[in-house]
């Protein structure tokens, strides 16, 4: 694509800078009165705080409310999930499969990616000619290619084909109405970026919620481990890749699961442990929302005024876990008890399972502002990518029974042994399924190996024509969300996706 100076996507990334300030210690600024056009990218601060844009758009996603929250929508796409918020209209299109391109949600997802996707261009189009220490700058265009690579993952599984944009862009560009690509080029681009990420010299961790190495290689393993599958199919080779990125994170010792399930929703345990990789929040400056969202309806548990019931697990879902799993234990993923917000000494039965693996028991009980942050890769994910993408290359094998098997001990369940390569490919699955709920993973699974989880027979099927056990059967529409409508309606040379 022909480079362009784009002073649009300047005034997207300053604007970005000034309403994230502070809202994370890495992102705090000592030099705001230097935000302008006309001295931009003249010092090594501007650099960061460029980068540093880069993240906001992490972070709207999980805005949440009595109108839901986009967070919700691939959750909803299961089948898996329930809600009692009935003025959260958008919530209920996706859950009843009567979607449509007005629906907010996708809405969020498109600006929110697109916009961290502009300013990842810029700083990845400025920070190179920056006179600045040069590890300093390998870094940053590091984190920044990891960002616009993570984007661009989830808008092509979202909406197939997509606008793949990867310089700036000005009112003169002929790429301001930019042609969808193909989602091989998408792909093509997305390991393009992470490849060269990995040369950047990022520490393994990063506890500041920054970008780091172990980030870069599990995201890059799960994009193999995609391409693998539907809708590129790719097969055994990138079975392989996908296989071999995940023990590097697993080789380099950096990561490892938490002893208890209550780590994950401990504030104090984020960017640390099995979390690799989060969308940063802080207490006061910029919680966490969702918490409203994982409370029973006006129940009065929580010190939080708004409690909407705006999303919780499928009873019939939980019940599938395996007896024994002590994820579906009371108080571990799911809460059905809570104690009452007048009296603590005094517990209410709720009647169904609620999501307490985000639960900010401080927050909910005493702040009503929350530091949790969101997970977006943890350990337990590159395991479980690692033993289905080295089944699915090499068979069952000792390693691959090593890498699930820790997710089931940790769950107190017996390992698993002596299957075929179709029982543990499977038997991965439903791990997945189980271990990664609610942390929107498991549609993009479903879509990329076309299979429905059968929470009654506890099978897989056919993911279209697939029955949610509440009654609606997905069709082929689902295997894709609409491209928004004002998008379309902006931009006469995308094509709306079929059924939509």
């Amino acid at each position: 694509m022909k480079r362009t100076k784009s002073h649009i996507a300047k005034f997207i990334l300053l604007s970005s800078l000034i309403a994230i300030t502070s809202c994370a210690d890495f992102l705090d600024e000592s030099d705001k009165s230097n935000f302008t056009l006309d001295n931009y990218f003249t010092k090594p601060e501007h650099a960061t705080s460029a980068v540093n844009s880069i993240y906001q758009s992490l972070q709207p996603i999980m805005s949440s409310g009595f109108g839901g929250g986009p967070w919700m929508m691939t959750e909803f796409a299961t089948g898996l999930a329930d809600t009692e918020l009935g003025q959260a209209q958008n919530s209920l299109f996706v859950m009843n499969l009567d979607n449509t391109s007005d629906n907010g949600y996708g809405q969020t997802y498109w600006t929110s990616f697109y916009l961290g996707i502009a300013n990842a261009n810029v700083a990845l189009a400025e920070i190179p000619g920056m006179n600045m220490d040069e590890t300093a700058k390998n870094k940053l265009l590091g984190e920044a290619r990891f960002l616009r690579a993570y984007y661009y993952f989830n808008l092509v599984q979202i909406f197939g084909r997509v606008p793949l944009i990867t310089d700036p862009i000005d009112l003169s560009s002929e790429n301001l109405y930019p042609d969808q690509a193909e989602p091989a080029a998408v792909y093509d681009q997305i390991v393009a970026d992470l490849q060269e990420a990995e040369k950047s010299g990022l520490a393994w961790r990063d506890a500041s919620g920054r970008v780091s190495m172990g980030a870069v290689k599990s995201l890059l393993s799960s994009v193999y481990l995609t391409m693998a599958g539907y809708p590129l199919q790719k097969g055994n080779e990138y079975y392989a890749l996908a296989a071999s990125k995940a023990k590097e994170v697993m080789d380099s010792s950096t990561f490892s699961l938490f002893d208890s399930y209550a780590a994950l929703h401990n504030p104090s345990m984020k960017n640390l442990g099995e979390n690799i990789f989060m969308a940063q929040f802080v207490a006061y400056i910029l919680p966490s929302s969702w918490q409203v969202s994982i409370i029973p309806y006006n129940r009065g548990i929580s010190n939080y005024s708004a409690e909407t019931g705006g999303i919780f697990a499928q009873e019939a879902f939980v019940k599938s876990y395996e007896p024994g799993d002590k994820r579906a234990a009371e108080k571990e993923f799911y809460y059905t008890s809570y104690t009452l917000r007048s009296d603590r000494t005094k517990s209410l039965e709720l009647g169904d399972y609620y999501i307490f693996k985000h639960f900010d028991e401080l927050a909910q009980t005493s702040t009503t502002s929350s530091s949790m942050n969101w997970p977006i890769l943890r350990y337990a994910e590159v395991l479980l990518i690692f033993a289905e993408a080295s089944n699915e290359a090499n068979g069952p094998n000792s390693d691959a029974y090593a890498a699930v098997n820790q997710i089931r001990s940790r769950a107190a369940l017996a390992p698993l042994q002596n299957l075929s390569k179709e029982q543990l490919r499977e038997a991965i699955w439903r791990e997945k399924f189980f271990e990664l709920s609610f942390e929107n993973k498991t549609w993009f699974d479903m879509v990329r190996i076309r299979k429905g989880f059968n929470v009654t027979t506890r099978q897989f099927e056919d993911y279209v024509g697939h029955k949610f056990v509440y009654g609606p059967t997905v069709t082929e529409r689902e295997l894709l969300f609409p491209i928004p409508t004002a998008e379309v309606r902006n931009n006469p040379k995308l094509v709306q996706n079929p059924g939509y």
